[in-house]
């Protein structure tokens, strides 16, 4: 028999302004659960976790905690009431220690003075607890993202939750880090927390959840146990459409297509050395590697945003030299980041500002022709197909789709010639997954030169033409036809022998 729920939704909607963007929605979290929520990006995913926890009020419905109807007035009524949520946007203080933040606005005392040794004892424990060995005294600033998410997570646990809601917990994660939270998961739903859990990834849910609920547009698609529903079910409810073809066609790349890039002896200190590879005409190369292997390092020394030398760089057979990113771009060679909220977009601001911001000497000196941004911004939208309430929304309520696609359309306004996108779908849904691999591929076609970096496998493989592999820093080997699988990819990206793989292209370096 199943357990009464200790948290639930009723019928519940929600208005901002005239636009409703919750209908109707039912949820119930069980005691000893694990319930997958999942959708696209703006499917209402956050909206239901927001109002679950406190942040927003039901604009209609009941939200019951225990049966009873319960009307939290903030986070800190939520947590109150044992309801702790790990939120997609890092809610950490930059500036303070990880210690700090762990018990910011909860600081143990000792009479009328803090109980430092304490806190510092409690914070190594909990990081301790999920295998993080994470100085307390280290500032969160000088975090790479997935050591912040594990202090999200470590100062969550630490709350003794009867409830815990992850909203994409594991985005930022490297394979290692999500198996040690979901041994945590695990052992939360042993001890009888119920756990709501949101991922794009749909292998994650099928793995650790027992029920599955999924949202479109606002509403309550499907429900039920996860054990009864295929990843491919999970993907066409979500989007309401078949995305079994998640990947398009690859067409062979010319053999004798010009060399869009050419990269000799590329060396980042203290992250890349002795890099080199030529990347062609209509090509997607892949780059590939284990998370501090120095993927994003190397590209961001190539286009000046790090310093770097190199023996040799040629951008369609003229010798280039970039001192500035601005120096790279003008030249067509362009850098999308993979931190889109920290780097890549004012947060703020709205729509019209960011997309025109790296390029604003396209629309007036010394005066900004505003009606031109406009059109581009219409442009963006309907090419893009970005998804607002209105066009003056701040950025930071966009989905992280709509905010991706922003990204994308505001570096194409640069007209780059060669394309480096890092991290090209991280916390995106399948359907907007499936929308970008679209686009790459057909920017391709066209003629650019695109780069990818991931750490997805699939994606590495179904939208590379080849794969470059580092490890330490440097390049390990390329991967390409038949050897194009996950065995060849893992076994470079781990220092193995690479003849063991099944065939390994030979690249001169």
């Amino acid at each position: 028999m199943t357990q009464a729920p200790l948290l639930a939704l009723h019928s519940v909607s929600k208005r901002f302004g005239p636009i409703e963007v919750l209908h109707g929605v039912d949820l119930s979290l069980h005691p000893g659960q694990v319930h997958a929520l999942i959708g696209e990006n703006g499917a209402g995913k956050s909206t239901t976790m927001k109002i679950l926890s406190g942040y927003y009020p039901p604009t209609s419905g009941q939200v019951l905690s225990n049966g009873k109807a319960v009307r939290f007035g903030s986070l800190h009524e939520g947590e109150l009431a044992g309801i702790v949520m790990i939120h997609q946007e890092f809610n950490l203080a930059e500036q303070l220690t990880v210690e700090q933040n762990m018990f910011l606005g909860r600081e143990l005392r000792r009479g009328l003075l803090l109980d430092k040794t304490e806190m510092r004892r409690v914070t190594r424990q909990q990081l301790a607890r999920i295998n993080c060995d994470i100085d307390p005294d280290t500032p969160v600033s000088r975090l790479s993202n997935s050591d912040k998410q594990m202090v999200e997570i470590a100062k969550a646990l630490s709350r003794d939750a009867r409830v815990l809601i992850m909203d994409e917990p594991t985005a930022v994660l490297t394979t290692r880090e999500t198996a040690i939270l979901f041994e945590q998961v695990r052992a939360l739903r042993a001890a009888g927390t119920a756990v709501l859990f949101t991922s794009h990834k749909l292998d994650e849910v099928k793995d650790i959840s027992d029920q599955v609920t999924i949202m479109r547009d606002g509403a309550v698609v499907h429900a039920g146990p996860t054990s009864e529903i295929t990843e491919d079910a999970m993907a066409t409810a979500m989007v309401g459409r078949d995305v079994s073809d998640l990947y398009p066609a690859k067409p062979a790349t010319p053999p004798d297509a010009p060399v869009a890039l050419s990269v000799r002896a590329l060396t980042v200190p203290g992250y890349a050395q002795d890099i080199g590879f030529d990347l062609r005409q209509g090509e997607i190369l892949g780059i590939g590697g284990l998370i501090g292997s120095g993927r994003t390092e190397t590209m961001e020394g190539l286009v000046a945003l790090r310093p770097a030398h190199a023996e040799r760089v040629t951008l369609f057979g003229e010798d280039r030299h970039f001192r500035t990113p601005g120096a790279a771009q003008t030249a067509g060679l362009c850098y999308l980041t993979e931190d889109r909220k920290m780097r890549g977009l004012l947060l703020g601001r709205g729509m019209r500002e960011n997309l025109t911001l790296q390029t604003l000497h396209k629309f007036g000196r010394p005066f900004i022709d505003t009606g031109k941004e406009e059109a581009a911004l219409t442009a963006a939208i309907s090419e893009f197909d970005i998804r607002a309430p209105d066009r003056g929304v701040a950025v930071g309520n966009l989905s992280g789709g709509n905010q991706q696609k922003l990204l994308l359309a505001k570096v194409m306004l640069s007209e780059p010639r060669v394309l480096i996108v890092d991290e090209p779908t991280r916390g995106i849904d399948i359907g907007t997954k499936q929308q970008i691999y679209t686009f790459l591929r057909t920017l391709a076609a066209a003629g650019h030169a695109i780069i990818v970096i991931s750490s997805e496998m699939p994606e590495l493989i179904g939208l590379s033409d080849r794969v470059m592999v580092m490890r330490l820093g440097r390049i390990s080997g390329f991967a390409e036809g038949a050897a194009m699988n996950e065995e060849t990819i893992v076994r470079l990206s781990m220092g193995l022998d690479p003849q063991a793989a099944p065939s390994l292209s030979e690249e001169t370096r």
